[in-house]
């Protein structure tokens, strides 16, 4: 059934011999790829040898099934076949979940940008809540949170905030978050008790590494001006914040919340890599290109991922039909029913089922 994998225990194998070489040729994109392509295809050729091992094993005990007249003999070689047919049906499944299309952004970091965009200063203050939300998120999966850039609106809230996750787990938890996330409750700024309706959008992209984006120096134009807080009024009294454009895609990055010139830059830098990866991967993929232009859209309050229903403490997933009735979990950080469904959604797919 699975005999085309033949050729992937050839390439694991060469790899093998190989990787040694590349580690030591110092060409770290070329071990990076290496290194990533050998952990894909481990778990892989692994099944795929004990499958056939299986395959051996039930053949060999059916002979002897078929020319054995002891019957306690015969009793304990159909209990070994029953125990190798399920290890290959195991496997079998197994392997079948090994050859869907591995996400490549898998094991990366990810950088989250939250904008407030309809409703106002009740926009920004819902765009602080998700940050807190995605920060309490992090802290239970033991994944670290560092914030990059943040533009804060007057009554605590933000009208844009960046800030990256790290870990091992973070793009596989935090990927589906990407989107315009949609609040119905009565406001902070609400003094007759009425509940609004305000929206957020989310954007998720895989942090990238050095190596994966070729940036030319002379394709940035950068300028440094006085950082500022709420309501213009001045927090710097020197040039610390930093504004990278690249020129030939028009992605702007502003940074300002670091004290020095040279961390501002740095920070701006981390994002503008991540925000080029994020592009070329859409033009690679024109399927990944369509969804992750979906996942800002114009911020809308009738385009949404999510919607967070205060008064019957209810939140909506619109991509899966998912309703809950735990926000106050969901706000304290626990996603993990909504990520878990949307994580089984998405393999069904995958799978075809």
């Amino acid at each position: 059934m699975f005999e085309q994998l033949d050729d992937l225990v050839d390439e694991l194998s060469k790899l093998e011999a190989a990787l040694p070489a590349i580690y030591a040729s110092g060409d770290r994109r070329a071990a990076r790829d290496a290194g990533r392509r050998e952990k894909e295809l481990r778990p892989l050729v692994e099944a795929y040898l004990a499958y056939r091992a299986a395959e051996t094993a039930l053949a060999e005990t059916l002979e002897l099934l078929a020319g054995e007249r002891d019957a306690d003999m015969r009793a304990y070689a159909e209990g070994e076949a029953a125990e190798q047919q399920a290890a290959i049906e195991r496997l079998e499944s197994e392997i079948k979940d090994l050859l869907v299309p591995r996400d490549p952004n898998v094991g990366r970091n990810v950088i989250i940008e939250i904008s407030g965009t309809e409703g106002g200063e009740e926009a920004n203050l819902w765009a602080g809540d998700l940050l807190r939300m995605y920060q309490r998120f992090a802290d239970r999966l033991g994944l670290k949170f560092e914030v990059l850039s943040s533009q804060p609106s007057d009554l605590g809230g933000y009208r844009d905030i960046t800030f990256v996750v790290k870990g091992e787990t973070a793009w596989p938890r935090f990927k589906y978050e990407g989107g315009p996330h949609r609040v119905q409750r009565v406001p902070a700024t609400e003094s007759q008790g009425r509940v609004h309706t305000s929206a957020a959008t989310v954007a998720v992209l895989p942090e990238a590494d050095d190596v994966d984006v070729e940036i030319d120096p002379n394709d940035l134009e950068i300028d440094v001006y006085r950082a500022s807080g709420p309501g213009g009024q001045s927090v710097n009294t020197t040039d610390s914040a930093v504004r990278i454009s690249h020129k030939p895609t028009g992605v702007v990055v502003a940074c300002q919340d670091e004290r020095s010139q040279l961390q501002n830059r740095e920070r701006a830098m981390q994002i503008l890599r991540s925000r080029l990866l994020h592009i070329a991967q859409e033009q690679q993929d024109a399927e990944l290109s369509a969804a992750r232009r979906d996942q800002v859209r114009s911020g809308g309050r009738s385009e949404k991922v999510r919607t967070y229903n205060f008064k019957e403490n209810r939140v909506t997933d619109h991509r899966i039909g998912l309703t809950i009735y735990s926000l106050d979990r969901v706000l304290d950080g626990d996603l993990d029913e909504v990520v878990d469904a949307l994580a089984a959604d998405e393999r069904r797919r995958q799978l075809g089922s």
